[in-house]
């Protein structure tokens, strides 16, 4: 087994408190930024921020499901984090800014991998389909926030 990781960053034009709120809003602006990827959504406890705790499905390809039941943090400002309860899973969502009225956003997903052989078809290819999913959902932050 070996640790996998996903990292996919963008620029945005908006100011990074406002870039951050959105992220933050699970029962609001977060469920309108989710590509197809992700189903049966659902705010179970909190809503915004810390203490959240949010479950979706992330179909990752045709026969891949992960059903992810995740808590939110805050550690420091500018940082939310996701962890799975589901799995290893941990997504860390980094916002600081990048400029006047700009935000730079960084997603780093990790979880431990599978071993052998399927797990070097894991390492090799689930980042480049995750990193594409979360590029899909950074481009709908941008197009809310840059209104």
């Amino acid at each position: 087994m070996g640790q996998v990781e996903a990292i996919t960053q963008r620029e945005i034009a908006a100011d990074p408190e406002d870039v951050f709120d959105a992220l933050a809003d699970y029962t609001g602006t977060r469920r309108q930024l989710l590509p197809e990827h992700f189903s049966e959504y659902e705010v179970r406890e909190g809503g915004d921020g810390k203490g959240t705790l949010v479950h979706w499905k992330l179909q990752a390809t045709s026969k891949r499901v992960r059903d992810c039941l995740l808590e939110v943090d805050e550690p420091t400002d500018g940082q939310l984090v996701e962890k799975d309860r589901n799995s290893s899973m941990v997504t860390t969502w980094v916002i600081t800014p990048a400029g006047e009225g700009r935000a730079k956003v960084v997603v780093t997903t990790t979880w431990q991998g599978a071993g052998g052989i399927g797990g070097f078809f894991e390492r090799t290819f689930a980042p480049k389909g995750l990193g594409r999913i979360y590029d899909s959902l950074l481009a709908n932050l941008a197009a809310h926030v840059e209104k």
